[in-house]
């Protein structure tokens, strides 16, 4: 089964609000998800979206792909650089 981070879209008719979830990469954009980890709201932009990042950390960990619009964010919250740190220090011990 891949696993992937991506946005599911909810909110209005030309109000787009998004869940940033963890979901099976079979199922569909707005459908079943195993885990909701944050949220963006594209009106206030991806430096305001809300991620936990202790569960971004944990799913990456354990294999999750993020999508080209969720790495783009965690670039810009400095999830993606912690997660390359973390995985350099597991490879050396």
């Amino acid at each position: 089964m891949s696993v992937k981070i991506r946005l599911t879209r909810i909110g209005r008719h030309k109000d787009p609000f998004y869940r940033i979830v963890v979901a099976d990469s079979r199922s569909p954009r707005d459908g079943r998800y195993i885990e909701q980890i944050g949220t963006f709201n594209p009106d206030l932009g991806e430096d305001k979206a809300e991620i936990n990042e202790e569960l971004a950390l944990k799913w990456l960990k354990n294999g999750a792909t993020p999508s080209d619009s969720v790495r783009a964010m965690f670039n810009r919250k400095g999830i993606m650089a912690k997660f390359a740190a973390t995985k350099g220090k597991e490879s050396k011990e």
